[in-house]
């Protein structure tokens, strides 16, 4: 076999691996769910049974279940970053009137609810990853189905600029468990038009 036909023949077979990786690598929907049911559980088991849990001993005792929306992977959605040139660190205010530094880092747009919308991500001034965001919203559902105070999720930057997030791993502050935590509040910026129904609900004692 002449030297240029083996290169082909090689090129080929990469070729062909990396069409059957791509393949196999998209997640099907029933691992997709599988894993947000694993999460869930996990976060259950921590909230019942973790020392760092926001549960007063009372409660851990009469706790039985957290409630979530029904799993529904339209939650999930790729959103553009749109850079903050000027990042500033912003004071974000607690629950209890103190305040905890974020820098302001950039936004996230994404089509969700047939409009455009756009969520503020922060990052932490401790953030060692300067991958991992730090996103607190809150929607039509708040003060009804899910907690008046908002929730909170951690996002991490997936793409040059992109990042995904995914509603359904939406969970609640501790301050929703127990009001003696203090929580920092959605900054206006989160404050969405539309119902995001996906992830926890409101806990009920």
């Amino acid at each position: 076999m002449k030297a240029n036909q083996i290169i082909l023949l090689v090129i080929g077979i990469v070729v062909v691996v990396a069409v059957g990786y791509m393949f196999t690598a998209i997640e099907s929907p029933e691992d997709y769910i599988e894993k947000i049911e694993k999460e869930r559980e996990r976060q259950f088991k921590y909230i019942r049974f973790n020392a760092e849990s926001p549960l007063t001993e009372e409660q851990k005792a009469n706790f039985k279940t957290l409630t979530f929306y029904q799993i529904n992977p339209e939650y999930k959605v790729k959103a553009r970053l749109v850079p903050i040139e000027n990042k500033k660190v912003r004071e974000v205010p607690l629950t209890d009137g103190s305040k905890e530094r974020y820098i302001e880092h950039s936004y996230a747009e994404f089509e969700l609810g047939g409009k455009t919308n756009s969520l503020l991500l922060l990052q932490s001034v401790k953030e060692i990853d300067m991958r991992n965001f730090f996103l607190a919203f809150a929607d039509e559902t708040s003060g009804r189905e899910t907690y008046g105070g908002g929730r909170y999720l951690n996002v991490r930057q997936d793409g040059k600029n992109s990042i995904t997030i995914d509603f359904n791993l939406a969970y609640n502050p501790y301050c929703a468990y127990n009001p003696e935590f203090a929580c920092p509040l959605p900054p206006k910026e989160n404050l969405l038009t539309i119902s995001i129904e996906a992830g926890e609900k409101n806990y009920s004692k």
